[in-house]
């Protein structure tokens, strides 16, 4: 635990033994890690430091002291700990932790990026999230957990474990209440034509590569809340739709090749497709036919 989080000291209740066990999956630079020791026990990890920890208790309790904030996390209340908070933590023998650890460089870079500029000030979080309640948050673990379960090797891939990456600091950013919300809420000016046109030559060039809406805004000059108010006026689009349909136009590509062997479920992940429903579906609202279609008559000729 202490090479996994950071070294800390862990007392467990007198006369009870640890049944302890975890479950890590690396996501970039989130982990998606499921932990339960099996025992009360008490846990001072003094502060984070370096990473932002969510905890979300599928069974059991855990009480915790987060710099001025006390908080109950249950299977309704999970607990946003910051990195820079004295921390202090009291688990019940039953509890069975969902969390995810965000390294804090990527947490406030994607924060820069939506802003334009750096921080002034170090980024903290609302100590209580409703992680069931917020229907955001929730759909975002439902589709998490349905496709580890569904395909537990598209992490494997550089380009989905990125995009999954993405989204988890997204959504904190976007659901979660923190210390720059009111300026990522202030209006900006629209973009010029000509950097949505470096964009979009870029996005073409650099298709098969983990492109995320902090990179583009970055290569474009502006914040990434700009870059979408560009793409919106002058494509009535955003960034990443567009690069969805240079990554079907890729698939199609791929499947119209002939290669023997060649699987649709394949194409697709390696161009960054997880959802295989989904997929199909905007696949033939962009070409008329579905992939298995495709592939189908590219191998009858």
């Amino acid at each position: 635990m202490a090479a996994a989080y950071r070294p800390h000291r862990l007392d467990a209740k007198a006369g009870s033994m640890l049944d302890a066990r975890m479950h890590s999956l690396p996501l970039g630079q989130v982990k998606f890690n499921r932990l339960k020791y099996g025992a009360d026990v008490n846990i001072d990890p003094k502060h984070l430091e370096q990473f932002y920890l969510i905890q979300m208790p599928v069974v059991g309790r855990a009480n915790i002291t987060s710099g001025d904030s006390r908080i109950t996390s249950n299977q309704q209340v999970a607990a946003v700990l910051n990195p820079t908070d004295p921390l202090r933590m009291e688990w019940s023998g039953d509890c069975d932790m969902l969390m995810f650890k965000i390294e804090r460089e990527a947490v406030e870079r994607a924060c820069s990026q939506e802003l334009g500029h750096s921080l002034n000030a170090p980024l903290c979080f609302r100590s209580e999230l409703r992680w069931q309640a917020d229907p955001v948050w929730h759909n975002m673990m439902l589709y998490l957990t349905s496709l580890l379960q569904q395909c537990p090797s598209a992490t494997d891939r550089v380009l989905v474990r990125q995009q999954l990456e993405q989204m988890v600091i997204s959504t904190l950013l976007a659901v979660q209440p923190h210390s720059y919300t009111d300026a990522m809420n202030q209006p900006q000016a629209s973009l010029a034509p000509r950097y949505v046109k470096r964009v979009e030559e870029y996005i073409e060039a650099h298709a098969g590569e983990a492109l995320t809406p902090g990179q583009l805004a970055k290569l474009a000059g502006v914040s990434v809340r700009t870059l979408y108010a560009g793409f919106h006026d002058f494509r009535q689009t955003s960034p990443m739709e567009h690069v969805k349909q240079i990554r079907l136009k890729k698939v199609r590509s791929a499947l119209e090749e002939r290669s023997t062997g060649v699987s649709v479920t394949d194409t697709a992940l390696s161009w960054g497709f997880t959802h295989m429903g989904r997929f199909s579906r905007e696949y033939q609202k962009a070409f008329g036919e579905k992939p298995s279609e495709t592939l189908r008559r590219m191998q009858q000729w």
